[in-house]
């Protein structure tokens, strides 16, 4: 009994001690990660600039939700989507035969999924901005940058979700057209097919949503949508027209998820 006790305290002062250890260890990342920023105080001008934000989008430029003559919030937003939904086609057309790549239930030999691994994982340590700062200096300024990065730099999430998705097959369908005498395209066709699609294209709906919100950030770099307007009102302090603009993407944000995830919800 006292043998039991002894124990017992030992395992509590292990615990307490690994819980002690662990702490110190986050509160010297913390001291070490704000001792690394120069901080110089709030200026003066400050409380100025909040304030006229605010203002701004109290007061929002409605004139710039449509002008027939020139730029305005609705074609921005209609080119954002554009980005968007033309990077996850591009990304889906690409992902698709690596995920079957990646997939381990599908390969006899680890190194072969374990490559394909590898690639996706390759693809997705480049974020967002730095594909389209990339895509930027390849084709130049423009929407089709924003698509070529978001195209591109989706394919790593993509991938990984369909491997995921293919890796939890159920074998049973493809193991009874093959003792019927189905080729290798018939069981792909009827029995994997049938299985993986909702999931892929609840995966596909998810990252859609992550594109629109990124196409609008990527216009603030010169890879076109809503973000290139924002920038310029943003440099010229038209308070009125940023307030406009960040209603136009939240609005546009919104409807988007609220689609998307009603879809998803459909297919699980």
């Amino acid at each position: 009994m006292k043998q039991d006790q002894v124990q017992l305290k030992r395992q509590r002062f292990k615990v307490w001690s690994k819980r002690i250890v662990i702490s110190l260890i986050v509160l010297l990342i913390y001291i070490w990660a704000f001792g690394g920023i120069s901080f110089s105080g709030i200026k003066e001008s400050a409380m100025i600039v909040t304030a006229s934000i605010f203002d701004g989008l109290i007061n929002p430029d409605w004139g710039y939700v449509y002008d027939p003559a020139g730029e305005d919030l609705l074609r921005g937003l209609l080119e954002t989507v554009g980005i968007a939904f033309l990077g996850i086609f591009i990304s889906t057309i690409i992902a698709f035969p690596i995920s079957f790549w990646a997939a381990s239930n599908l390969s006899k030999y680890r190194i072969i999924s374990g490559s394909g691994k590898g690639v996706l994982s390759f693809i997705r340590t480049f974020p967002d901005i730095v594909m389209a700062l990339l895509f930027i200096k390849a084709v130049g300024p423009g929407p089709f940058a924003g698509v070529l990065a978001l195209g591109v730099g989706a394919v790593g999430m993509l991938g990984k979700l369909y491997a995921e998705d293919i890796e939890n097959l159920d074998h049973g369908p493809s193991e009874a057209l093959l003792a019927t005498g189905a080729n290798k395209a018939q069981i792909f066709l009827f029995a994997i097919l049938p299985q993986v699609l909702p999931s892929l294209v609840s995966s596909t709906l998810y990252r859609l949503e992550i594109n629109v919100r990124s196409a609008s950030i990527l216009g603030i770099i010169g890879a076109g949508g809503i973000g290139t307007a924002l920038i310029f009102a943003l440099q010229v302090r038209d308070w009125s027209r940023v307030g406009i603009i960040l209603f136009g993407i939240i609005f546009m944000v919104l409807i988007i998820d609220l689609i998307s995830s009603s879809i998803r919800k459909r297919l699980v």
